[in-house]
């Protein structure tokens, strides 16, 4: 006979309270299931008078709350697959079908269950990497560079959708921006007070070639920590600069003794001129003032010549014996008189002779033959001067 038949007792065999409890009845956790889910819908669970009545009620209970509790739990599930949220660093990317659709700004956000995807892209965080490479410079010299680069992502879609690796092409990219600025320049440049420019034309290079590709990503920095010529090469290269250096030292010298010289030439050369000039114009000045002096002779000539002669032959005279230790007097034939003059004082150096003055007349004495000589020489030259006039 079955435990639950009528008549026949309680022969539950879970329901053994005196001895161990047994796991609970199904049916009635059911049933009380039901009943609560009946008093949150407004309905009231019932019960048959009879066990017959009861079991199939309480069957029909079991299925309505077997299906309330599967609604439940699949609108749960919906509600989760519906509903996202992004932060305020990052992006979402949603895929409809596996294909791109759009991207989502921060914040919550819905889809559609088990039809959309979304991947959550970080655009906030700053991703760094290392490169070191030797490299041939313009100048025909091998180059030893090590650079950070950073960079983050700037487009989640062209990120996710446009290159296969970005990592690998931002890689590719910044090396061949490095070799093209490397092989333009020059050691000396990479190595001293160009870095900076060096480093800013590589980040411009790479970023121009990520834009190109449609990465997604952008470099914010290129830092170069190290700039030399190859352990190999480099006491070679010190002995190079060490030459350098002197070089530049000698022509420095060069240049300051220049700097020094040449100007000194310069106005040596421009005072040699100015004195030339100087000279012409005085010359040219004492031509004029001889000519113009002759001029007037001439003039004062032509109005006396016999005074003019006299007067010519004169001053001629006293020029020529000015500077002479001799003392010619003008004596007048049978004159005894006697003359003093202080000689001693006259022929003492440093005493001007033209503060001493004949005594007696101004004229230069002659001889008597010699005056008349001379008086002659005159008179010829008024003949001579009256015959030009007459002709």
């Amino acid at each position: 006979m079955a435990w639950n038949e009528p008549g026949g007792g309680n022969r539950d065999p879970w329901n053994n309270k005196g001895g161990d409890q047994g796991p609970p009845d199904l049916d009635e956790v059911v049933r009380k299931l039901q009943d609560k889910m009946g008093g949150l819908f407004g309905g009231k669970g019932r019960r048959g008078g009879n066990g017959e009545s009861g079991g199939s009620s309480g069957g029909s209970a079991n299925k309505k709350g077997i299906a309330i509790i599967v609604g439940l739990v699949v609108v749960g599930i919906l509600g989760l697959e519906s509903f996202y949220i992004i932060q305020p660093a990052e992006r979402g990317v949603i895929k409809r079908f596996g294909a791109f659709h759009a991207v989502t700004a921060p914040g919550p956000h819905l889809k559609v269950p088990f039809i959309d995807t979304v991947d959550v892209v970080n655009v906030d965080q700053v991703n760094k990497f290392q490169h070191r490479a030797q490299m041939l410079t313009k100048d025909e010299n091998i180059a030893d560079v090590t650079l950070e680069v950073q960079f983050r992502i700037q487009d989640a879609a062209d990120f996710l959708f446009q290159v296969a690796d970005p990592g690998g092409t931002i890689h590719g990219a910044m090396e061949s921006s490095l070799r093209e600025v490397i092989g333009k320049s020059r050691l000396d440049d990479i190595i001293t007070e160009n870095r900076s420019v060096i480093a800013a034309s590589v980040q411009q290079g790479t970023q121009q070639l990520l834009d190109l590709y449609r990465t997604g990503l952008v470099v914010t920095n290129v830092n170069i920590q190290r700039a030399d010529v190859p352990e190999a090469i480099s006491e070679a290269f010190a002995d190079a600069i060490r030459a350098r250096e002197d070089r530049e030292r000698l022509q420095n010298q060069a240049q300051s003794y220049a700097n020094d010289v040449v100007p000194r030439a310069r106005g040596e050369a421009a005072r040699l001129i100015e004195d030339a000039k100087g000279y012409k114009v005085r010359v040219i000045a004492e031509a004029d003032g001889e000519s113009e002096r002759f001029l007037a002779l001439l003039r004062e000539y032509e109005k006396a010549p016999q005074v003019t002669r006299e007067r010519l032959y004169l001053e001629t005279m006293q020029d020529v014996l000015r500077n002479t230790g001799k003392v010619m007097l003008d004596v007048k034939e049978g004159s005894n008189n006697l003359t003093y003059l202080p000689l001693d004082r006259m022929m003492q150096s440093g005493t001007p002779r033209d503060e001493f003055k004949a005594p007696a007349s101004p004229r230069i004495a002659l001889p008597p033959n010699e005056t008349q000589r001379s008086m002659g020489g005159l008179n010829n030259g008024n003949r001579f001067d009256r015959t030009r006039r007459e002709r």
